[in-house]
């Protein structure tokens, strides 16, 4: 997989992407969605995120999850946008991307700071992102309390990225899977990455808040609010991390939180990102 991984990239970088990934070098059926993820993994403006990419092996987390281009896709809390700028290009001009981030009404001030508003604010970030890029897809943000009804039944796939413990630490996991229950068609899929905790790790340092949690508490939470586990990969795992930090997942790269001694950097480093479960689940009839 590496390899061809490789060689994909390398076939991207000899195609020209400063019209967008739909430029005529790229249209039709020319290409698989393969290769058309190289080409957005390679495009330049990926230069800062790209050094993730060892850790977060999006070409083969989107495909497990089965995104393709055209399709409806929320990404649920993005955040600093890492995977926005992927699937935005990767969706295409027939696709659309929403970045959706929960009710906050309730929650407290710092989270409806950072979260809040999202219809205001994040479209015209995330465009800005893509300025002069054609072939794009169509980009909206909105917070699930204010979400057009319109939008219900018509989601091909919802993502969340390592967001499950924060919803589950602030006591609204139930409720924001409800709405994305709803969101989804009758075909759409739920694709989870999440920091995996140690099977065997105390109740204490499960409420979400060192940002770990077990993988077999997350299925059955998922499972609970009307959806099927259909699949489980091992693309996002990192055996060398022993997911026990007293400062939680924050210790380990890209954040190294608290960390001020470049021996213990090194061997931080050495050991990478978080150990991570992935998931996809269907609706439950």
């Amino acid at each position: 997989m590496r390899r061809s991984l490789l060689a994909l990239s390398a076939l991207a970088l000899s195609v020209p992407l400063a019209a967008g990934l739909h430029s005529p070098a790229l249209a039709g059926n020319k290409i698989t969605d393969a290769q058309a993820m190289a080409a957005v993994l390679a495009d330049p403006r990926r230069d800062s995120d790209r050094v993730r990419d060892q850790y977060r092996h999006p070409l083969e987390t989107l495909a497990f999850f089965k995104v393709r281009p055209g399709m409806t896709v929320v990404d649920y809390m993005p955040s600093g946008g890492w995977f926005t700028r992927v699937l935005v290009p990767f969706l295409g001009d027939k696709g659309r991307y929403i970045g959706l981030n929960p009710d906050v009404r309730n929650l407290s001030d710092n989270w409806k700071t950072n979260y809040g508003g999202a219809h205001l604010k994040f479209p015209a970030q995330a465009q800005g992102w893509f300025a002069g890029m054609s072939g794009i897809a169509a980009i909206d943000g909105w917070n699930s309390d204010d979400l057009p009804g319109d939008l219900k039944g018509k989601v091909d796939r919802v993502l969340i990225m390592r967001e499950v413990h924060n919803l589950w630490r602030v006591d609204i996991l139930r409720k924001e899977l409800t709405t994305i229950y709803g969101l989804l068609n009758k075909d759409g899929l739920l694709g989870i990455e999440e920091h995996r905790a140690n099977g065997k790790a105390p109740v204490s340092y499960l409420d979400g808040s060192m940002g770990y949690m077990r993988q077999q508490d997350v299925i059955a939470l998922i499972e609970a609010c009307g959806f099927e586990l259909v699949g489980k990969s091992e693309i996002n795992a990192n055996r060398k991390d022993p997911a026990n930090w007293p400062g939680g997942v924050w210790t380990l790269p890209p954040n190294l939180s608290g960390v001020t001694d470049p021996a213990e950097k090194a061997r931080l480093l050495a050991i990478g990102e978080s150990d991570r479960m992935t998931l996809l689940f269907r609706k439950r009839k």
